[in-house]
């Protein structure tokens, strides 16, 4: 199977990155292409068999799986641009939530999918999310969840769910890392830690958390009753960040939920779907 990156930005980097490193697909069988070539260019220095093409039409002919990693609203000029170019046999895949695979099927013959991938897979980890056309073909379902499988574990969603599933997933690791960076921030200017001390634990904490989470052995509220000794200082945090936080993570989902919505109107006008 050949693959094909069109946008070698932060997304299509880590996944091309992710792809190689796990050994899902030999470099030389990746095309790649971006706006600016040098981007292109910088991937291929560090791995020479990568085909670096001239154009988003060349790398279309190239390959069979397309990845269309280029912000939302260049989605459809990317499309109109090669529409002839994504036959019936091959598979066309948006990496970005506003962009619907029922837009996606509106104007290719081809089959579709979206795959919003997270930070975390360049350290083949975390969570990517899947949704498939219903013109999909068996072939390229299996093809692509087998794909995306050497660098995540993949979460088929619906539509509905496309924004917070993304915002947990891929907006995720963003949100946590300034809450931890907070955390540490405060620690250093409360107590006498230096910064550097602080970002150590902070880390490590959650590398532990994590590979507690990732082997079962308990929950997330489970962590919290075992930690949280009644009348104890672990208790007089949780109290604190209670009455503190307040709603802020439900003004968080309802500040990217609007945002998505505008997000989605510009698409419709482009697609008329």
């Amino acid at each position: 199977m050949k693959i094909g990156i069109i946008g070698t930005g932060n997304m299509g980097k880590i996944i091309i990155e992710a792809l190689i490193e796990s050994k899902a697909i030999a470099p030389s069988h990746l095309h790649i292409t971006n706006r600016s070539l040098n981007k292109a260019e910088a991937i291929q220095e560090k791995c020479p068999t990568i085909n670096v093409m001239g154009s988003n039409e060349e790398v279309i002919e190239a390959s069979d799986l397309i990845f269309l990693c280029v912000k939302p609203h260049d989605v459809y000029d990317v499309i109109m641009e090669n529409k002839n170019g994504f036959s019936e046999d091959k598979c066309a895949v948006s990496i970005t939530s506003p962009v619907s695979v029922d837009q996606l099927e509106s104007l290719l013959s081809s089959s579709c999918a979206r795959f919003i991938p997270s930070i975390t897979n360049r350290a083949l980890s975390g969570v990517s999310l899947l949704t498939y056309g219903s013109h999909c073909s068996d072939k390229w379902r299996r093809e692509l969840t087998s794909l995306v499988e050497h660098i995540s574990t993949p979460v088929v969603i619906d539509e509905n769910v496309t924004r917070v599933a993304s915002d947990i997933v891929s907006c995720g690791p963003a949100f946590f890392s300034y809450v931890t960076q907070r955390f540490i921030d405060a620690a250093v200017e409360v107590t006498e830690i230096d910064s550097e001390t602080a970002t150590v634990l902070a880390s490590e904490m959650l590398v532990g958390l994590g590979d507690l989470l990732k082997k079962k052995i308990y929950t997330l509220p489970t962590l919290q009753e075992k930690v949280c000794v009644k009348g104890g200082v672990t208790g007089i945090g949780i109290s604190v960040m209670e009455r503190e936080l307040g709603d802020v993570f439900e003004k968080l989902f309802e500040g990217t939920q609007e945002k998505f919505v505008d997000d989605i109107e510009g698409t419709k006008s482009q697609f008329g779907v």
